[in-house]
């Protein structure tokens, strides 16, 4: 996935299709779509129901003939047709026509680090069913860095750590190239498993899905009845009837401790097979932490105290990476000219 940022500035759309959320940019249009990676099907006719933000609402709330499916998993599109679907509602019309007027239209897309060809392949489909005649392929780790106002193009050394939904990925960058990266297969859906597993063994309660990401802004805050505790509300799991309990905020951070270690683990695994001028630069800049998931309470003290580094979150984390494909696009990254010596 290497590509010049000339074939870039001639894409006219950047996609950034995550396993949680799908946000499109249009040049000279900005972002115009951020919506959740998720339909609503009617399996007896095959009608697409909703999508985005409607079709989340109804995850476990249909009834059995409606299905909800989320098309891309772990950074990869594992349902083409679904994902087209998909895109081509929250798209719209208008840019559909676009493309159809310019048989020329480029697209570019952001993957995970050392995606697969099978997952490359399915990027590509997925775009050249909606009209794009070429898709070029950019690593996330670039394009978050970017969005994220790094000098990756800069000899020294800068550390990014893309935190998704259903990945973590570690990269260091210098000279607008990864010199060492590690895809760790923890997120935030992970952390999400492990407060709902703390509540069902120490409280027997079952807490809805759509539940867990608001207790998430509960834990980061000093909210709740009394200091330290948070009201959470579920099914009690012996009866099945609706209970409420105070969760001690300080018990469920330790629960989600266990996760968050293998994210310290891949930043460690990465530091260790850089040179050691690039790991003395990051002891001055820090590490930037983007993605969905960067603002998990407890992640961004953990890594601080584990590698004695500052620790940056970016100021929007889960847009990082599409603003930064959108930047490229555009035009605003200029390159680091590095002209051979003459002899």
């Amino acid at each position: 996935m290497i590509i010049s940022l000339a074939q870039l500035r001639r894409c006219s759309v950047a996609v950034d299709l995550g396993a949680a959320r799908t946000r499109v940019y249009v040049k000279n249009q900005g972002l115009v779509v951020d919506e959740p990676t998720v339909a609503a099907v009617n399996i007896r006719t095959g009608a697409l129901i909703a999508v985005g933000a409607q079709a989340e609402v109804m995850d476990g709330r249909t009834p059995d003939y409606i299905r909800v499916v989320r098309p891309v998993s772990g950074g990869t599109i594992v349902d083409i047709d679904m994902a087209q679907r998909l895109l081509r509602y929250l798209v719209g019309d208008k840019l559909r026509k676009a493309w159809r007027r310019r048989p020329t239209m480029r697209a570019a897309v952001c993957l995970p680090h050392g995606s697969e060809p099978l997952a490359q392949r399915a990027a590509v489909e997925t775009l050249t069913g909606l009209g794009a005649r070429r898709v070029e392929l950019v690593d996330t780790l670039i394009a978050a860095a970017v969005g994220c106002g790094l000098p990756v193009e800069h000899p020294e050394a800068t550390m990014i750590v893309v935190c998704g939904s259903g990945t973590t990925q570690v990269a260091v960058l210098s000279l607008g190239s990864i010199v060492a990266a590690e895809t760790v297969p923890v997120g935030g859906n992970a952390i999400d498993h492990a407060v709902v597993q703390h509540l069902r063994l120490h409280h027997a309660l079952m807490l809805p899905g759509q539940a867990v990401r608001p207790l998430h802004l509960m834990l980061s805050s000093s909210g709740g009845l009394t200091p330290g505790s948070t009201e959470v509300h579920g099914r009690d799991v012996v009866s099945g009837l609706a209970r409420s309990v105070l969760v001690d905020t300080e018990r469920v951070r330790h629960a989600i401790t266990t996760p968050l270690t293998s994210i310290l683990d891949g930043i460690g695994a990465v530091l260790r097979r850089c040179p050691p001028d690039l790991v003395a630069d990051l002891g001055e800049r820090g590490i930037m932490l983007a993605g969905g998931s960067a603002l998990i309470p407890g992640l961004e003290p953990m890594i601080r105290q584990a590698t004695n580094m500052p620790v940056h979150i970016a100021d929007r984390p889960d847009t990082c990476a599409v603003q930064g494909l959108g930047a490229m696009i555009e035009g605003k990254v200029e390159p680091l000219h590095l002209d051979p010596m003459a002899p």
